[in-house]
């Protein structure tokens, strides 16, 4: 093995171009586009995205490299908010109502959806909550339904993946029959 290369295989240059794209963007970069920028198979990207990872987790930092199925993200880690809004003087917002908050449970678990379904489900007029969730950019119309009147069907954004520290749609908590309380607070969007 070449001295130049890590134990997962990736060249050091290749996590410094790695780390330095994903500080600079600041969002979820797909793991084919970092390939093509580093010159490296997307297997290498993945690997050297998994080693910082790693070193972020084991050296319990301020910030993290959070791993999504297709692309990957430098961010700051969760705990810090509070420093990082009195730094940059951002005040606290981005709460989502209840109504929200329960089309966005539906939309979450039942994708691709359409409005008409999500309100037989809640039983009231959901445009306005579809509007703020869209306008939040955690919903996207993903297609239409091929009846008549082609109905749009919703379902999540990356945003949503993010928002929610979830990597995939796989890791939503199972659904329980039993309703609960449940205290949601989204900051930052």
């Amino acid at each position: 093995m070449n001295e130049q290369e890590n134990t997962l295989g990736q060249t050091p240059e290749t996590t410094a171009i790695l780390e330095a794209v994903l500080f600079a963007a600041g969002y979820p970069i797909e793991y084919e586009k970092l390939a093509a920028v580093a010159m490296v198979s997307e297997t290498e990207v993945r690997e050297a995205a998994y080693a910082l990872h790693q070193t972020y987790e084991a050296a319990e930092r301020g910030i993290q490299v959070v791993l999504y199925e297709n692309s990957c993200q430098l961010c700051t880690r969760e705990g810090f908010e509070d420093y990082i809004r009195n730094a940059l003087g951002i005040r606290q917002s981005g709460r989502l109502s209840a109504s929200a908050l329960e089309v966005l449970a539906i939309i979450a678990y039942n994708q691709p959806v359409t409005k008409a379904v999500i309100e037989q489900i809640r039983g009231v007029d959901s445009s306005y909550a579809l509007g703020v969730l869209t306008e939040k950019s955690l919903i996207e119309t993903v297609g239409r339904l091929d009846v008549p009147g082609k109905p749009n069907l919703y379902g999540t954004t990356p945003d949503f993946l993010r928002v929610f520290g979830l990597s995939s749609l796989d890791e939503l908590p199972a659904m329980s029959d039993t309703p609960q309380q449940t205290s949601l607070q989204l900051e930052g969007i």
